[in-house]
């Protein structure tokens, strides 16, 4: 059965100036039924923006049961030992219910530049930090960090090849976005072939999608294209094709694919002036596609002779 997931309102794509109601988006998420918030990290991008692991600790502080994820987190920005206990702290205040996902970022170069931190090299950044978290999060290694805290699942973000290949040598679950079921399901076997030729177990699929719920699909699409506008200096054209805009039916049709090819956890980013109001009009969107999910593997187990 697909987890659901949604990133909070941490971005101010339009400018608004209204605030950013992070404890409560992460409150209406939880009592929603959504299985998991998020956060996106960034020093400096085209929308204002505030800091992801705060964030989380806000999230942390007024949730009791959802997972607490970044998507993702720039670990090669960062310097190692402070990620690291920025990592352990959020497992400390959340009770272990941190996922950490990562990825080399690079599309918005001026947050290299505003961190002194080389755009060159990053990904080999990335996997030297994740070849050394797991020790400096349990204690070991130098500097000797305390408390220590478990290593929480890691996802990997990314479409490239060597996304996959970094996703195969350390993940629990691939993270991609912009992709259509088709062409993950495709890239899910090469994943598991990488993994393998590891000694590991395939990595999980997740995504993350950018979603929107309207009235009508002009109004939804107009909504969705001044976000993309204001957080990814995008236009929608380029993108929509993989994005969910449009009435609760329509995101319905365009999720429920990703679910059939076997997509563990969909992370839902709500576009447009309202996030708090997509929040919740997601969340019906989602627990109609759990019900058909669920009614549709008890009848499974019924025609297989199974029990349900």
């Amino acid at each position: 059965m697909t987890a659901w997931g949604v990133l909070l309102p941490t971005f101010d794509p339009l400018r608004t100036g209204a605030g950013f109601p992070v404890a409560e988006g992460a409150r209406l998420a939880e009592a929603a039924g959504f299985d998991s918030v998020w956060v996106g990290d960034h020093l400096k991008c085209p929308a204002p923006v505030l800091d992801a692991t705060i964030c989380l600790g806000a999230a942390a502080a007024v949730t009791e049961r959802v997972t607490l994820g970044f998507s993702v987190m720039l670990l090669g920005l960062r310097q190692s030992a402070w990620a690291a206990k920025q990592i352990a702290t959020l497992q400390h205040l959340s009770a272990g219910r941190l996922a950490l996902g990562v990825g080399v970022g690079g599309e918005f170069p001026q947050e290299y530049a505003a961190a002194e931190v080389p755009l060159a090299g990053r990904g080999a950044r990335l996997d030297e930090a994740l070849e050394h978290l797991p020790t400096l999060l349990a204690g070991g290694g130098e500097p000797m960090l305390e408390p220590p805290a478990p290593m929480p699942p890691l996802l990997v973000g990314g479409r490239s090849d060597r996304a996959l290949e970094r996703a195969a040598r350390f993940a629990d679950a691939w993270l991609p976005m912009w992709i259509s079921p088709r062409t993950l399901a495709q890239r899910s076997e090469r994943l598991a072939e990488l993994a393998a030729a590891r000694g590991r177990r395939a990595p999980r699929l997740s995504l993350l999608v950018l979603a929107h719920v309207g009235d009508d699909a002009a109004s939804a699409r107009e909504q969705a294209a001044a976000h993309l506008q204001g957080q990814y200096g995008m236009a929608l054209e380029q993108v929509e094709r993989w994005s969910a805009i449009g009435t609760d039916a329509a995101v319905s049709d365009f999720l429920a694919p990703y679910a059939q090819v076997g997509v563990s956890e969909i992370l839902l980013l709500p576009m447009g002036s309202a996030p708090l109001e997509q929040i919740g009009r997601l969340a019906a969107v989602t627990q109609a596609l759990r019900s058909t999910g669920q009614a549709a593997a008890e009848a499974t187990g019924v025609r297989s002779g199974g029990t349900t």
